[in-house]
């Protein structure tokens, strides 16, 4: 099975069909790997526009960072115990 994100700048829309034949995407074998790259987005100025699947999948922007919310809090909580722990 292989998963497609699609990126762009911050405040960009979700692509149309007819756009996403012409944007560049990151292709992962499972979806914790595509959602992995789209946590790490952020990083590089860009975020995560959708995720597609071939086996149907599809993540908006808004499903995409409900499903990375809880990843978010977890590292937020590790960096703060590191922080304590100094």
């Amino acid at each position: 099975m292989r998963y497609r994100v699609y990126s762009g700048p911050p405040g960009s829309a979700e692509p149309a069909p007819l756009d996403k034949e012409r944007m560049l995407f990151k292709e992962f074998d499972d979806l914790d790997a595509a959602l992995g790259w789209a946590g790490h987005l952020g990083d590089s100025g860009r975020v995560p526009l959708l995720i597609e699947g071939d086996d149907g999948t599809r993540l908006d922007k808004l499903e995409i960072a409900a499903a990375l919310a809880p990843r978010t809090i977890a590292e937020n909580r590790q960096t703060a115990a590191r922080g304590r722990s100094r």
